[in-house]
């Protein structure tokens, strides 16, 4: 019985009514307006209700608004790109401290085409694993950035622009551009957010 319950327990209502989100679980699309243009992000609602809820409350509280893309990575063959809030969180916290959200942090959230649900706290150690994973690293791939081993950040999240096989499974993946790909493909560490938009 105690299995059971520690099962039910841990699903993703029972983050969502943790972290006070209202949890979504269909795929929605929405317009990042930035400096260089705009590009549409689908998000992977079915498959990542939690962080997607997450991020869905973030854009309705104006958490990205003029928000300025803090941290760019340039290798060779690939790009990373971090937006969403300083890397210190300072001004999330200044602009909730009237809002009912206060975790800094959300669960790792990965889901296996097997499985009906998504998995938490849980991070793919075994290569093999990731061949059953739902949502791989691509171009265009939209994942949380992490602050712990099983634990995304509550607002930052980074961009990617080619596969990435050695990251499958340890971040939570939850989108992808859909739309505007030139437009992202652009970006520098100059630019910024201007909005982010749901559009359906």
């Amino acid at each position: 019985m105690q299995a059971c319950s520690y099962k039910k327990q841990f699903d993703s209502n029972y983050y969502c009514q943790k972290l006070n989100i209202s949890c979504t679980e269909s795929n929605k699309v929405v317009n990042f307006k930035t400096s260089k243009g705009n590009f549409e992000v689908e998000l992977f609602g079915e498959d990542n209700p939690v962080t997607v809820s997450n991020f869905l409350e973030n854009v309705e509280n104006n958490i990205y608004l003029n928000q300025k893309f803090y941290k760019i990575i340039i290798y060779p063959q690939m790009k990373f790109i971090h937006g969403g809030v300083s890397p210190k969180n300072k001004l999330y916290f200044e602009r909730n401290q009237n809002l009912n959200k206060t975790s800094p942090s959300i669960p790792l959230e990965i889901k296996f085409k097997e499985e009906s649900k998504p998995r938490y706290n849980y991070q793919i150690k075994n290569p093999s694993e990731t061949e059953n994973l739902v949502n791989t690293f691509e171009n265009g791939s939209i994942a949380m950035v992490k602050i712990g081993e099983n634990k995304s950040s509550s607002t930052e999240f980074f961009f990617v622009t080619t596969k990435i096989p050695e990251l499958d499974g340890r971040y939570s993946i939850f989108g992808k551009i859909i739309k505007g790909l030139d437009v992202f493909n652009k970006i520098n560490k100059e630019d910024y957010i201007e909005a982010v938009q749901i559009i359906n």
